[in-house]
């Protein structure tokens, strides 16, 4: 009997990855990669619903926090991106601190990050968070093991301090498997357009793979819990994580559609004698 042919539609599934240490991939399958056309189709509609969230937020006053970690390469930013790229930056802020100064090295740990937490009708978005200390700090010797352990013994009354206070807190942990990272890395380190985002931590991080493995692994058993969960996406395939993780965070948030006033567009003012000047105008040339 001749061997059976696989279906179109067989062989562009894919078998979807769990989280796991050892980055094997396994468990239900998935479709193909998505296509650009089909996720901006997607996406637009989810879009229109951060609009409607981000009024719902200025008209409650309500106050939401959205942690962002993951492995490096997975896609934060580009999902930070999609979130934001419709909405207004006065309401949703994103936070993404550098390097701690010598003073905030000084300072209670969680301290640097209080400031920048939500107020009234706003919606804070950290790329990277305070869980740098339970990640890259604690992998590259940035932070003691005393200084981890304390972290990780007050993370948890911290973040329900937060909640105590009305913030809603949704956590993230983005992930991908060995190969889709690696795979990544590569393409920053050819494409002058991704070369930015390569940097010598990167590179380390790609090294050190059990290491962020392990580092993860201690941290959600401290701070996945009921009151404070990690929500874990799957960004092997960057499109349909970034919607799936944006549809998810709008299930989240109890959010309902604002009334818009009725609206006219009024007729121009008349001229009243005004004349444009003949002013030397620095017009750029039209090169497109």
């Amino acid at each position: 009997m001749a061997k059976a042919v696989k279906s179109k539609k067989e062989k562009n599934h894919k078998k979807a990855h769990p989280i796991s240490g050892n980055g094997s991939s396994a468990g239900a399958e998935v479709p193909a990669r998505m296509k650009a056309r089909e996720f901006e189709r997607e996406l637009e509609p989810l879009q229109v619903e951060l609009v409607k969230l981000q009024d719902w937020v200025k008209a409650t006053g309500a106050k939401i926090c959205i942690v962002f970690e993951g492995r490096d390469a997975a896609g934060k930013g580009g999902t930070i991106k999609r979130i934001t790229e419709r909405v207004s930056p006065r309401v949703f802020r994103v936070v993404a601190l550098p390097a701690p100064t010598d003073r905030e090295k000084s300072q209670m740990y969680f301290q640097r990050y209080m400031p920048h937490l939500p107020a009234a009708g706003e919606v804070v978005i950290f790329d990277r968070s305070w869980y740098n200390r339970a990640g890259v700090e604690r992998v590259m010797g940035f932070a003691t093991d005393h200084e981890v352990a304390e972290f990780m013994k007050h993370v948890v009354p911290v973040e329900r301090a937060m909640i105590a206070s009305g913030i809603t807190l949704v956590k993230y942990w983005l992930e991908v498997d060995q190969e889709e990272q690696t795979k990544r890395f590569q393409e920053r380190i050819t494409d002058g357009r991704k070369r930015w985002k390569l940097s010598p931590m990167d590179l380390e991080s790609h090294r050190r793979w059990y290491d962020f493995s392990r580092a993860r692994d201690d941290m959600f058993a401290v701070s996945d819990t009921p009151e404070t969960p990690w929500y874990v996406v799957d960004y092997n395939e960057q499109r349909r994580g970034r919607l799936n993780c944006i549809s998810h965070l709008l299930s989240l948030i109890p959010y309902e559609e604002q009334p818009y006033p009725d609206l006219e567009l009024p007729d121009r003012q008349p001229a009243d004698g005004y004349v444009e000047p003949e002013y030397p105008y620095r017009n750029v040339p039209q090169r497109y």
